[in-house]
């Protein structure tokens, strides 16, 4: 029998997703900067490997409300919040890329920011720009760092979380393995923090509709967009475009190393290609 998890040593192109409860000191909102250190490290010791790396991270608009001193947007239109919102992502983006540079260059990586919206893959032609500027980057040995445009998007264009956000790219540029971390260790058959008797789960190697009822949104912190119900709505799309998917506890950030290496961490959703799976049909669906 094929072990899926010896399999992980030889991906080639990898995309890692790390969510905002994960940046930040849950006491104070403030950059956890030994996590985002060690993360740094720990892409830039796999891309020194000769393979491909893609980071999908939040954080933007967490980082802009702490600079500016909001704890929470209250409005009394949506519309207000909105601008709220966009204008404290706009700060939070520049300071989080800034600190991303800053750190991957201290391991002689070179970084660059990528924003994206659900226009990104519904239009053609944005479609066709974008894989072509991830292929380029990556040609040219570069970590690109990718977040939803938040400073622009509205409900309409958005895509809403970075778990799905990290599926549609590792589909948009052809990565063979999508690594979710998250404030979970993977998948339970029920919450596991309402239900002590919750079992683990390891391996999935197909996701039916049963599975998909299971993902009842439910996020274990204030910070993130995404619950159990996100990860799985970014497997389907990510094994369903030919890459395997590992969901894993952020916790410790040296679990990057662990799972490259082939060790039996998080659960793992195993590759099932579908030739027929419509990546822009499934965005355009997103939210209806």
């Amino acid at each position: 029998m094929v072990n899926l998890r010896e399999l992980i040593k030889d991906k080639k192109r990898i995309v890692v997703k790390i969510g905002s409860s994960s940046l930040q000191h849950k006491e104070t909102g403030d950059m956890d900067y030994i996590r985002l250190e060690k993360l740094v490290r720990e892409l830039s010791d796999i891309r020194n490997q000769g393979k491909d790396v893609i980071l999908v991270t939040s954080g933007a608009i967490a980082a802009g409300k702490k600079a500016v001193g909001i704890t929470e947007i209250k409005s009394e239109s949506n519309s207000h919040a909105m601008a709220v919102k966009q204008a404290c992502s706009a700060i939070g983006q520049a300071r989080l890329m800034m600190t991303y540079n800053k750190l991957f260059s201290e391991y002689n990586q070179v970084s660059a920011q990528i924003l994206m919206t659900k226009n990104t893959i519904v239009d053609n032609l944005n479609r066709y720009n974008a894989h072509n500027t991830f292929t380029e980057l990556l040609a040219m040995g570069v970590i690109p760092v990718v977040n939803e445009n938040d400073t622009v998007a509205t409900y309409e264009i958005e895509i809403g979380d970075n778990d799905t956000l990290s599926a549609i790219v590792a589909a948009l540029v052809d990565a063979d393995l999508l690594i979710l971390l998250s404030d979970i260790d993977g998948l339970y058959t029920d919450d596991p923090r309402k239900n002590k008797d919750a079992k683990f789960i390891d391996l999935v190697e197909e996701i039916t509709p049963e599975l998909m009822e299971m993902g009842k949104a439910s996020t274990g912190s204030g910070v993130g967009t995404g619950g159990m119900s996100t990860k799985l709505i970014a497997a389907k799309i990510a094994t369903a475009s030919g890459a395997d998917m590992v969901i894993a506890n952020s916790e410790d950030i040296g679990v990057l190393h662990r799972i490259m290496n082939g060790k039996n961490i998080g659960t793992l959703f195993a590759s099932n290609k579908d030739d027929n799976f419509d990546l822009v049909g499934f965005v355009e669906n997103l939210h209806k």
